[in-house]
């Protein structure tokens, strides 16, 4: 019987280290199909991936006292963040945590591979994120963003969608995909510093013909040939911003932007029309 975490090796040459974070129940769905295509050409490509099967391995998704061996420091008020802060620094999470904690420190790229649900990544991948991204191992007040813990990381999301393109974008129904991805790119990967490649992103691969989603894989296995060397999505620097005001944008880099037609980012736009892409294309 197969481990549904596990570790593919290729020691052709010298290896990096990537980690699937892959949510979905099927082994003969879209998804399943695109981790496999990811953990073939990044093996042949040298690399050791490493994937964690969240609901083959039963992953718990919801983050509680449970996540703690021992007391906590306030039973009366418990807060996740400040007591696993407290545990981690003591080596007292569940071992669940710790080991998915051991694969991300470990790990030089990280792609979280899912089906869409309701505009985010499904509960059992949010319970990881919400878990194994503690206070102290993934971020702290001082090292965030671009000082972020991970700076010298890549993450991405790779995902499809129940919905076609057309229906996310700038008239769309479903709205700007680009503004659909701010939180979880900006607001959880870009957060705790790693460097976020832009997604790959699958439209809809239940609605179209087999031939259409064979051409979706093909396109997904040539982009990897090069992944591990892509540059990032664009974000503002912590430095643009003053701590000691709020975290305002700094006047002199607002003043910079003043003349110019779009925001920086989709997040701070400073009142001006959405930089195109932003948050779906590197360089823009």
């Amino acid at each position: 019987m197969s481990n549904p975490a596990f570790t593919i090796s290729c020691f052709k040459m010298a290896s990096k280290k990537v980690l699937i974070v892959y949510a979905h129940q099927s082994s003969g769905s879209f998804n399943s199909a695109a981790k496999d295509a990811a953990v073939e050409v990044l093996t042949a490509k040298g690399c050791t991936v490493e994937v964690s099967d969240l609901y083959a391995m039963k992953f718990k998704a919801t983050a509680t006292a449970e996540d703690i061996t021992g007391k906590v420091k306030n039973v009366d008020h418990f807060c996740y963040g400040e007591e696993t802060k407290l545990a981690w620094e003591a080596g007292k999470l569940t071992a669940d945590i710790t080991e998915e904690q051991r694969k991300l420190t470990e790990a030089d790229l990280v792609i979280f591979q899912f089906p869409m649900y309701w505009f985010t990544v499904p509960a059992i991948m949010k319970g990881w994120m919400d878990r194994v991204l503690t206070l102290g191992f993934a971020f702290t007040h001082e090292k965030r963003y671009s000082q972020g813990i991970f700076k010298d990381k890549k993450a991405m999301l790779s995902f499809t969608t129940g919905s076609q393109e057309s229906m996310f974008s700038a008239n769309g129904i479903n709205g700007d995909m680009n503004v659909t991805l701010w939180p979880l790119q900006n607001g959880i990967l870009h957060y705790c510093g790693f460097q976020v490649l832009a997604p790959q992103i699958f439209w809809a691969p239940s609605h179209v013909p087999s031939e259409a989603r064979g051409t979706m894989l093909e396109g997904w296995r040539t982009r990897m040939q090069g992944l591990l060397g892509e540059n990032p999505l664009a974000f503002t620097p912590l430095d643009c911003f003053d701590g000691e005001k709020g975290y305002q944008l700094k006047p002199e880099v607002h003043e910079k932007h003043a003349a110019k037609e779009f925001g920086l980012t989709v997040g701070t736009h400073l009142g001006k029309a959405l930089p195109p892409n932003n948050q779906m294309k590197a360089g823009v």
